[in-house]
């Protein structure tokens, strides 16, 4: 059984629970610059690229993770939101760039696999890309509309290069995640799509948006329905949101994206809204309440945590969904089927 097929299996039979933010744990560690720099000599600070950590301080990531797993997380993502060329060109440790990676799922993987073994029960490794500071949609430059900083290719490289490294460290999955720019999200696609191809063989998806607004669009200008449209020939095995708002806010687009997505439904909110000093105050069984509803409603598959959320919102979650039916994923819509819109996979 390959991991499409594992992740299917234990998500027909219960609502599975993925982690938290790795960001809001390492703050709360309180690493200084030598923790973050090690001895990996950059030129520059390193205090606040948590992606680092994977080489600095492999442990700190280790102990976050194994605390997810602890929680009740059947899927934990790798700590390499920010582990592109992009993002580390800010750090001076672009070249590091596939080392971080792989160190990174490797240390999620061995944590994945511990777990597993002691009671048997499957875990599961997301090998997290975000979206980078670039957007390929907008420009940034107000006097030049047509301006990009980027183009589609390079960041297509850009993705590939951190997939791979990823997949090779034992990932599962390819998470790309807090999308903001919908075509961001397919130069990822495209580079999972090139590796699943050079690897002859799937490297499953799993797809998660971020809001701007409470309208429900991304930066882009994307509804939920159109981002699912525009990104469902990926056959990801989930799809779904994360960060922007609380789960309270979150609801209304929650319940949209679970009535026409034909495949698992991922949704991590943030712990609430951050307060005046940008810090997340709601307590873990606040989230887990609010979350519960969408599960006793039938409209989650996975639950987890964003920006604010610890292993005690993980905790709390699983007792909240504990003995609740999952989300019965929708058949695929005819007229999809009819406009020749099926799924992309790639033959075993």
């Amino acid at each position: 059984m390959n991991a499409r097929e594992a992740l299917l299996a234990a998500a027909a039979e219960r609502i599975l629970l993925f982690d938290g933010a790795f960001g809001t744990e390492i703050q709360n560690r309180r690493l200084s610059e030598e923790d973050f720099a090690g001895t990996l000599g950059l030129g520059a600070d390193q205090k606040g690229n948590n992606d680092i950590l994977a080489l600095s301080r492999p442990d700190v990531i280790d102990a976050v993770t194994r605390d997810y797993l602890a929680a009740g997380s059947d899927v934990v993502s790798t700590n390499t939101f920010s582990a592109n060329r992009i993002s580390q060109a800010d750090y001076a440790a672009e070249n590091l760039v596939a080392e971080i990676n792989l160190a990174a799922a490797r240390i999620a993987r061995k944590a994945a696999d511990d777990f597993a073994a002691q009671d048997g029960k499957p875990r599961f490794v997301a090998g997290a890309i975000g979206p980078t500071n670039k957007t390929l949609s907008l420009s940034p430059d107000v006097e030049d509309p047509g301006y990009r900083e980027i183009d589609f290719d390079y960041l297509t490289d850009v993705y590939r290069q951190q997939a791979e490294a990823l997949v090779e460290g034992g990932a599962d999955f390819i998470l790309i995640e807090t999308i903001f720019d919908t075509l961001n999200a397919k130069a990822g696609i495209m580079a999972v799509r090139q590796l699943a191809k050079a690897l002859g063989r799937d490297v499953p998806l799993m797809l998660s948006m971020t809001l701007t607004d409470l309208s429900g669009r991304n930066l882009s200008g994307h509804t939920v329905e159109a981002f699912w449209y525009a990104v469902r020939h990926a056959n990801p095995v989930a799809v779904g949101l994360n960060c922007s708002f609380g789960a309270e806010q979150l609801r209304p687009h929650v319940q949209l994206l679970s009535g026409i997505a034909d495949t698992l439904l991922l949704a991590y909110p943030n712990a609430g809204l951050p307060n005046e000093l940008g810090e997340y105050d709601e307590e873990p069984h606040t989230t887990a309440g609010l979350v519960g509803e969408w599960a006793n409603a039938g409209r989650v598959n996975i639950l987890g945590g964003c920006c604010g959320s610890t292993p005690a919102h993980i905790a709390a979650m699983a007792r909240a969904v504990d003995g609740v039916a999952p989300r019965a994923v929708p058949s695929p819509a005819p007229a999809m089927r009819l406009a020749g819109l099926e799924p992309f996979t790639i033959a075993a």
